[in-house]
């Protein structure tokens, strides 16, 4: 199968808010973080579409992070507000501007795999989308939880992959335009201690 490259590629990130980041027990929150954020980095380095929505931001999943308005100001701008929706891809709004971007393949980072992150990855499958989750931009509230969802998904038709498995997959040549411009992301992801 051939992998994703930048040319054919979307990233969805899927609720990473304040509020909702506090409900993953499965991963350590600053990781999750981390890894959502490179995401976006890396869409904005190569010149991909990054579509952002959040859910319910005036309740207790919070508004989106921060961050994110420094690293991609027009997406978040642009960010699908959700008024409650679980499945992201039944939202009318949200589902066009994945449509919009006429990309067959998906790179799908929710802020919790079991919920967030499964539902609009089953929908895209079912619509014909390749996709991949990046089980570690995401967890979910137990670690069982996560497995069950990440499995589930697996099933389906996702390949699951790692933030740095789907950055280098992008890259491929460290020497490219490409690898050139993700070096950075990836080794600020690289542990220091």
């Amino acid at each position: 199968m051939a992998l994703f490259t930048p040319d054919d590629t979307a990233i969805l990130l899927i609720d990473h808010q304040l509020g909702t980041m506090s409900w993953i027990g499965s991963a350590d929150h600053d990781e999750v973080k981390a890894n959502a954020l490179a995401l976006a980095k890396a869409a904005v380095a190569l010149d991909m579409p990054l579509i952002l929505t959040t859910s319910l931001e005036d309740h207790a999943q919070g508004p989106l992070l921060p961050e994110l308005a420094e690293i991609a100001p027009e997406q978040f701008e642009e960010r699908i507000q959700r008024t409650g929706v679980v499945d992201a891809m039944d939202d009318p709004a949200f589902a066009a501007a994945v449509k919009a971007t006429g990309r067959p393949n998906l790179i799908i980072a929710g802020v919790t795999n079991d919920v967030c992150t499964v539902y609009p990855t089953l929908t895209a499958l079912r619509q014909g989308h390749r996709v991949q989750v990046i089980a570690d931009a995401g967890g979910s509230m137990t670690k069982p939880a996560d497995d069950i969802a990440l499995r589930r998904m697996e099933k389906a038709g996702a390949d699951i992959a790692s933030t740095n498995m789907i950055l280098t997959q992008l890259a491929r040549n460290w020497s490219s335009p490409a690898g050139q411009k993700l070096l950075p992301i990836v080794g600020a992801l690289i542990p220091t201690s």
